[in-house]
């Protein structure tokens, strides 16, 4: 069990357990996942960390084949600037690896946004804490466990 499963069993969320075989070689963890589990990789997110300044981290999740809008994170959190954290920060932060970082279970709850593409699937699959692990949950459940907003943060 990783510490996202755990999150989503004590807030009794239903979701499913998705594994695959990671190849250390690949670093593009998102497409890497859509591609083993067979899925459209718009219904697989990823979880990027954000630093605002003044300095803040942020978790936004989106679409494994798009990229972040830096602006309208800095925007929405009425930030002055936001960059995505660094690699280390992000890992020190949320106890997980890159490339297994969740979303749910992290060392410290963060603000977060779901990008609003989410909204258009039952269920989306995001990294269950682990390379190799995806879960399948739906959005709504996502916005109501981390207490996170929709927001266009794709491009």
């Amino acid at each position: 069990m990783t510490p996202a499963i755990n999150e989503l069993k004590k807030h009794k969320i239903n979701f499913i357990i998705h594994k695959y075989k990671h190849d250390p070689k690949v670093t593009n963890y998102g497409l890497e996942a859509a591609d083993k589990l067979n899925l459209d990789a718009k219904r697989v997110y990823k979880t990027l960390l954000v630093e605002l300044n003044p300095k803040e981290l942020v978790v936004n999740i989106i679409p494994v084949n798009k990229s972040l809008n830096l602006k309208v994170v800095a925007s929405f959190f009425k930030s002055k600037n936001a960059l995505m954290a660094n690699k280390d920060e992000a890992q020190k932060a949320t106890g997980y690896l890159l490339g297994g970082i969740s979303a749910f279970g992290q060392k410290k709850r963060h603000r977060t946004l779901l990008d609003s593409s989410a909204q258009d699937f039952e269920t989306i699959y995001i990294s269950g804490g682990k390379r190799g692990l995806d879960i399948e949950v739906s959005p709504k459940d996502i916005i109501k466990t981390l207490n996170c907003n929709y927001e266009k943060l794709a491009v």
